[in-house]
């Protein structure tokens, strides 16, 4: 190499993420890297041109803006910007400015894109610096891949490495370095799988990765033989190897993750982490969760939203399926809220005590769709204290609840929501409501129960949401009572078909000759998969993930639930598309559609979908019965 490339690799040798590249990768990069000089106080990238390097700061400094032209960073020798335009189909989205006389080093997009592929650790910082590759993969909109059908379990091409919760960090880092991974499990054989569904996998205590290394160990000076169990990370999120690949970009940008375990039959079988997903070119549209946590305030948040109907769109034309379309916007739906919440928290304070946010309804089946409204609540801890506490949480509930209803997610006519005292509760008090509804299942009790049986913690103390639902499933299961009055409820909204199966209009008002795909469709659907569900102690919310513990238990006659499953995502879908169309013709979009603007296949399709749920609401009437119990 020439003199000025040997200072480059130098250079680069001395700053993350170029410190780990392997000597020939480094200088193979020093030779191809362009050299840029900009004087003090002039731009170096202006908003939404066009953008095709990585940019390396050589020496001086540089400013990066808001596109509202606010200071957003101030980088000095060794700072890396850029990248954020890269994702954004090579547009600049953070303006940059020289502060002072500046040398820069540009790396070329597609040397840095090859780079990353190669070098898990270089595609592991610009992961952790905003999930670059995910994000930018994701709006490429690569052909021949499709997240709705592939399966987690064909990203994993290696046997899981593990460690033992006694593994010294230095050995640790010498099985990584072994391996070639960022990431190895930490197992504890002390604790065997139990053999009871319910219990968790017991047998993955934790996960470890470079950034633990780098933050934990070498940059709070510990010693080498601390144990892994000390440093180890506990939170984790496992993943199912059935689950789809759109799962897991939904787990990795919800809860801003970069390593996700696999487990089959509850045991670990690899971990899969960003750059996996990034290989395999996603062509979701869901980056807009990111854009929501970035947003400082609710006008922030409301203008932001207004990219939702686009983004519903987009999913529909590229053939996401209804499962995918449901969850995707239950995300979307539940980072506003978290987003809100810590809005909330920066205006009022810390809560005085602890707390749980609960998403209820469509929202936690990940059943949402662009219709809808907001249903939620609160669980507080126990030592809550009504006339210390209740102005803190009126005032969290109210802002969180206004700044939903500025995003689109309109108040709930039910008055299901935080902002009313009567649905912010205490733990125990929680516990006592549920055991009263299913205890003593009155009409109010049974509609509360319809709603509030599917619910999710989206913020504060989630495992207490898990609690709940965890008590709901094993109380219901042993109720006759309850359950027959719930079969019961779950026949009152009937599918919108005749005597002679034709299809029953509505004959008056705004949606005159039309029918309620939601109200006569899928609800009722949920209602009937929800009283299956809590028959076999179900702790699933989403009601495809129900049908398939009911079709694992034998539950219903061979074949019944599989024709469930094809009726619910037959109508969702139609519902779905007619939303999408709505929006497209620039209309606000509804649940209500005129049949006759189906094809005749489309029709006779739909008709069938609704008499499967016809017939499977009159299996439930001598399913159900408090005199016998539940038949199997």
């Amino acid at each position: 190499m020439q003199a000025e490339q040997v200072e480059i690799a130098q250079f680069l040798a001395q700053h993350p993420p170029f410190d780990d590249l392997p000597t020939k990768a480094l200088n193979e990069l020093a030779q191809q890297v362009e050299v840029a000089y900009y004087r003090s106080q002039t731009d170096i990238l202006t908003l939404g041109q066009d953008i095709a390097d990585l940019f390396v700061i050589r020496s001086g400094s540089v400013e990066i803006y808001r596109r509202n032209n606010e200071l957003y960073n101030r980088l000095e020798v060794g700072g890396i910007f850029g990248q954020m335009g890269l994702l954004m189909n090579r547009k600049v989205r953070f303006p940059a400015k020289a502060l002072e006389d500046t040398l820069v080093y540009c790396i070329n997009v597609d040397i840095f894109n090859r780079y990353c592929d190669e070098f898990d650790s270089f595609a592991d910082y610009f992961e952790e610096d905003g999930n670059v590759r995910l994000r930018q993969a994701i709006v490429e909109q690569a052909d021949g891949n499709d997240l709705t059908t592939a399966k987690v379990k064909s990203l994993i091409h290696r046997d899981v490495v593990t460690v033992d919760t006694q593994t010294t960090v230095q050995d640790v880092a010498k099985i990584m370095t072994e391996e070639a991974v960022s990431s190895v499990l930490v197992t504890d054989v002390n604790k065997p799988i139990s053999d009871d569904p319910e219990e968790d996998d017991a047998q993955i205590a934790g996960i470890i990765t470079d950034r633990d290394l780098r933050t934990k160990v070498v940059a709070e000076g510990l010693a080498l033989n601390v144990k892994a169990e000390q440093i180890m990370s506990t939170n984790l999120v496992l993943l199912d190897a059935n689950a789809y690949v759109f799962e897991a970009v939904l787990a990795m940008l919800r809860d801003n993750l970069h390593h996700l375990p696999v487990v089959q039959k509850r045991r670990p079988i690899g971990v899969i982490s960003l750059s996996d997903i990034l290989r395999y070119e996603s062509q979701s549209s869901l980056l807009l969760v990111r854009g929501i946590l970035a947003q400082q305030t609710i006008e922030d948040l409301a203008h932001y939203a207004r990219q939702l109907p686009n983004v519903f769109v987009r999913m529909v034309n590229e053939d996401a399926n209804s499962h995918m379309v449901g969850t995707a916007m239950a995300v979307i739906g539940r980072t506003f809220k978290q987003r809100l919440l810590v809005l909330a928290e920066e205006k009022f304070g810390p809560p005085p005590v602890p707390y749980c946010f609960i998403a209820l309804g469509s929202m936690a089946r990940d059943e949402q769709l662009i219709v809808t409204d907001q249903d939620n609540a609160l669980i507080l801890d126990d030592s809550y204290d009504d006339d210390k506490h209740n102005d803190y949480f009126q005032n969290i509930s109210d802002f969180v609840c206004d700044g939903l209803a500025q995003c689109g997610y309109t108040y709930c006519d039910g008055e299901i929501m935080a902002s009313f005292k009567k649905w912010r509760k205490t733990r125990s008090q929680w516990f006592d409501q549920f055991t009263q509804w299913i205890e003593q299942p009155k009409p109010q009790a049974l509609l509360n129960s319809s709603i509030f049986f599917d619910l999710d913690g989206v913020w504060g103390k989630t495992k207490w949401a898990e609690e709940l639902k965890k008590f709901i499933a094993k109380q219901s299961k042993t109720n006759r009572v309850f359950l027959a009055n719930m079969a019961s409820n779950a026949r009152n909204r009937t599918p919108p078909l005749g005597f002679f199966k034709g299809f029953v209009l509505e004959h008056n008002g705004q949606h005159k000759r039309s029918m309620n795909l939601k109200r006569r469709g899928t609800a009722p659907l949920s209602d009937v998969i929800r009283v299956h569900a809590l028959a076999i102690g179900s702790r699933k919310q989403n009601s495809f993930e129900r049908l398939e513990d009911i079709i694992e238990a034998k539950l219903l006659p061979e074949g019944k639930a599989q024709d469930l499953r094809d009726s619910l995502e037959y109508i969702a879908m139609m519902r779905i598309r007619h939303q999408a169309w709505q929006i497209e013709q620039g209309e606000e979009p509804d649940n209500d559609l005129d049949p006759h603007l189906l094809s005749p296949f489309e029709q006779r399709n739909l008709k069938e979908a609704f008499a499967i749920l016809e017939k499977a609401q009159s299996y439930l009437k001598f399913s159900y019965s408090a005199n016998v119990g539940v038949k199997h």
